[in-house]
C-alpha cells in the first residue's frame, strides 16, 4: 500500500511560481515511476510530467516544457514540480501518481498508474 500526499498549490498570479510537493510512505519510492497529473473542471486527467525510478528519465507535456521541472528525492521518499511562468490555462487540480512497477522505464499513461494523492488545488490569476 502507498499514500500520496500532495501540499503546496494554492493562488499566483501569471507568471509566478509554485512548487508542489508529493510526500509518499513506503519503502520502496525509489522503484517507482512518478508522475504529476492534472484535472480542470469538466476536462480529462492530463499528463504534465513523469519521473522514472532514478531520475534519469523524464517526460512533459508539451503545454508545460521550459517552464515545469519534475524532479524527486529518494531518500527523502519525495516527489516536486517546480512551477515557473504559470498561465492561467495551468489553474486545475494537480495529482501525484505511482506507478508501482519496480524500475520499470516510465509511463506517461494515466492508466499504468495504480496509486493516487487526494490532489492539490492551483489556481493562476489573470
Amino acid at each position: 500500500q502507498v499514500q500520496l500526499v500532495e501540499s503546496g498549490g494554492g493562488l499566483v498570479q501569471a507568471g509566478g511560481s509554485l512548487r508542489l510537493f508529493c510526500a509518499a510512505s513506503g519503502r520502496t519510492f525509489g522503484s517507482y515511476t512518478m508522475g504529476w497529473f492534472r484535472q480542470a473542471p469538466g476536462k480529462e486527467r492530463d499528463i504534465v510530467a513523469a519521473i522514472n525510478w532514478s531520475g534519469g528519465s523524464t517526460y512533459y507535456a508539451d503545454s508545460v516544457k521550459g517552464r515545469f521541472t519534475i524532479s524527486r528525492d529518494n531518500a527523502k521518499n519525495t516527489l516536486y514540480l517546480q512551477m515557473n511562468s504559470l498561465k492561467p490555462e495551468d489553474t486545475a487540480v494537480y495529482y501525484c501518481a505511482a506507478d508501482t512497477r519496480p524500475y520499470y522505464s516510465g509511463s506517461s499513461l494515466a492508466r499504468t498508474y495504480d496509486y493516487w494523492g487526494q490532489g492539490t488545488q492551483v489556481t493562476v490569476s489573470s
